[in-house]
């Protein structure tokens, strides 16, 4: 155990990277048997257990969490409540944050992140190339883990064949707070992704499954691959239940009628 680390208090970056692998652990792997948290655990200096409860204690500040009255640990502090709120504001810029932060310790990057700190560039292009990076391999790995690495329309559970899909696209998403923000996102067989994303199926408020009518309408083969989702509940994720706002958005400027 390190030394004294009942009194040492933990520090905004420790926090940072606490709750981003918060993010992206699956519901029920945030054990002390996890090789993500003891590998934080050993880079930081603090026990496998603290690091566990830590993650534990962001479910009482995730709003995505505590949204259908789920409440975490009470031991969440003013630290835990404020990095969170700050990663719900800007999750772009935060990740590059926490990334750097990895970097300097030595500490493995998000699969696909694989960059250099962003000190180490100048210009603005290479900048945003590399939040573009990071952001993806965050959204991903934050899906995977919300849904449990199944599609939410057909629960097909194979990674290789899953996309994480922007429900507002990408490319009409903001930097700041939208484009790796994980409630802004569906995990997606590739079908039912490129589907989703060229407008042929939507989500309503209740989250329920929206077909185009050109889908139910057309030949037989559309019929037999889509028709049997239509007006289905979609599986919902343990956390980052996908915002209105994104919904919204898809069902007035994406969505075939």
């Amino acid at each position: 155990m390190p030394l004294n680390e009942t009194q040492k208090n933990w520090t905004r970056e420790e926090t940072m990277l606490a709750f981003e692998l918060y993010c992206t652990i699956p519901k029920g792997k945030d054990t002390v048997h996890n090789p993500k948290i003891i590998a934080l655990a050993n880079a930081i200096g603090r026990t496998v257990n603290s690091v566990k409860l830590k993650l534990q204690n962001f479910k009482s500040c995730d709003p995505s969490y505590t949204a259908d009255g789920r409440v975490g640990l009470a031991n969440a502090s003013a630290l835990d409540r404020e990095v969170c709120q700050e990663f719900l504001q800007s999750w772009d810029d935060l990740l590059i944050e926490t990334e750097n932060i990895k970097s300097r310790l030595h500490i493995p990057q998000l699969e696909g992140a694989d960059v250099p700190v962003i000190e180490k560039f100048v210009g603005g292009e290479v900048v945003r190339t590399q939040k573009q990076r990071v952001g993806q391999a965050f959204f991903r790995q934050a899906l995977l883990a919300a849904y449990n690495s199944k599609c939410c329309f057909t629960g097909i559970a194979i990674p290789e064949l899953l996309r994480a899909s922007h429900i507002k696209p990408w490319a009409k998403s903001n930097d700041l707070n939208e484009k790796a923000n994980p409630q802004n996102g569906l995990l997606l067989n590739a079908l039912h992704d490129v589907a989703f994303d060229k407008g042929y199926i939507t989500i309503n408020y209740d989250y329920k499954i929206i077909l185009s009518q050109t889908l139910l309408r057309d030949n037989e083969a559309n019929r037999k691959y889509f028709a049997p989702i239509n007006g289905q509940k979609m599986l919902l994720p343990s956390r980052f239940l996908p915002e209105k706002q994104f919904i919204e958005y898809h069902n007035d400027v994406v969505f075939r009628r």
